[in-house]
């Protein structure tokens, strides 16, 4: 991959999980890369990137709900937007992940799947992707 490549993301709510790792996989295979690490990264500061189990979407449910019982929307935040909480969200999840790549694979565990976190939606969101052939 010599460029960046994009990803666009359609958030329906305000907070959800989207799993992602089938566009990942796509551009990868539409770049060849062998052998390597994908950066996935969020240019957003009210979302996010992880990974976590797919499987079971009650995991996705669970998050959601912790991360809303912990960080309630309904509290004395200064910052004038109203999303306060969603840029803590954010800063506990993390903008990126890397991936390494073998066989234009991702290689993920057995449950792995990877996710944007959406925290201040609904929006058109973007994914950033580089990879780095080894």
């Amino acid at each position: 991959m010599k460029k960046m490549e994009v990803i666009e993301v359609v958030t329906t709510n305000r907070t959800e999980l989207i799993d992602i790792t089938s566009d990942v996989q796509r551009i990868l295979d539409s770049v060849k890369l062998q052998s390597g690490i994908v950066f996935i990264y969020c240019p957003h500061t009210t979302g996010a990137i992880t990974i976590n189990e797919g499987a079971d979407p009650a995991v996705r449910k669970d998050i959601i709900n912790v991360l809303n019982d912990i960080i309630p929307w309904n509290f004395d935040y200064k910052h004038m937007e109203g999303n306060s909480p969603a840029h803590i969200k954010t800063t506990l999840v993390g903008p990126s992940v890397s991936v390494i790549v073998e066989d234009q694979r991702l290689c993920l565990g057995t449950w792995q799947r990877i996710f944007f976190c959406e925290f201040d939606g609904p929006r058109r969101r973007k994914v950033w992707l580089k990879a780095l052939k080894s």
